[in-house]
């Protein structure tokens, strides 16, 4: 499995105000797949991805990222984790305003190993005609698309996408998740994706869903959807 997280724990707080985030989570996920995790809000989704991702680390229990070890990583190694291995898709984009389009790409593609050829991505994700423009003269689908790009450009085996589409419109979010599929089938990343919307699960290989920090179901997807017959 690409994926193995096993009997996870994580809590925030101490005494009567301690929370389990995650409660005894388990889960796999074989290697180039799209997973959607559903969960209402303050089910423990956000901070399941952040784990996956380093940017959190667990109390106990273990998390194997393609024969990785990470949940024993020291900070150092967790930071070369996130640079080479994770690329993070958020909801609000965080694209940087005084660079243009291609420069907020760049910024990524600089500091990695093994960066694909950037002209290749921005084609990829039909932004290449935003090249000069800055963030602010773009929508947000666009945005969007640019933050999937400076998010592929290092080739991380592994693409986070916190709610991406919750700040969009259907259409842009029809387009957004398009895109996301076409990154997963043309770069055989694998792709993880939170929401709370139950829509984007059809596009799914697996679907995994959480409740009180706990994985209530882990599912194949056998009624795969493309993008276009999803009712958003």
């Amino acid at each position: 499995m690409f994926i193995s997280l096993k009997n996870a724990i994580k809590s925030y707080g101490s005494g009567e105000s301690k929370v389990n985030a995650l409660d005894d989570a388990s889960f796999e996920l074989e290697k180039g797949k799209i997973c959607v995790i559903l969960g209402p809000s303050g089910s423990g989704k956000s901070t399941l991805l952040n784990v996956i991702g380093g940017l959190d680390s667990i109390d106990s229990g273990t998390l194997l990222i393609d024969g990785k070890k990470v949940s024993e990583l020291s900070n150092s190694e967790l930071t070369n984790y996130r640079r080479e291995d994770v690329g993070f898709v958020f909801q609000f984009y965080n694209l940087i305003p005084d660079l243009t389009v291609k420069e907020n790409i760049e910024v990524v593609s600089d500091i990695s190993k093994n960066s694909f050829e950037i002209n290749e991505v921005m084609n990829a994700l039909d932004i290449t005609k935003y090249s000069d423009r800055f963030p602010r003269e773009l929508s947000g689908g666009q945005q969007q698309r640019v933050a999937i790009a400076r998010a592929i450009i290092k080739n991380p085996k592994l693409l986070l996408c916190d709610e991406l589409t919750g700040a969009l419109d259907s259409k842009s979010s029809r387009t957004v998740l398009e895109f996301v599929d076409k990154v997963n089938k043309q770069f055989s990343m694998t792709v993880l994706i939170i929401t709370h919307n139950e829509a984007i699960a059809e596009m799914a290989d697996r679907v995994i869903r959480i409740k009180d920090g706990k994985i209530i179901s882990n599912e194949i997807n056998d009624d795969k959807k493309s993008v276009d017959k999803i009712d958003l």
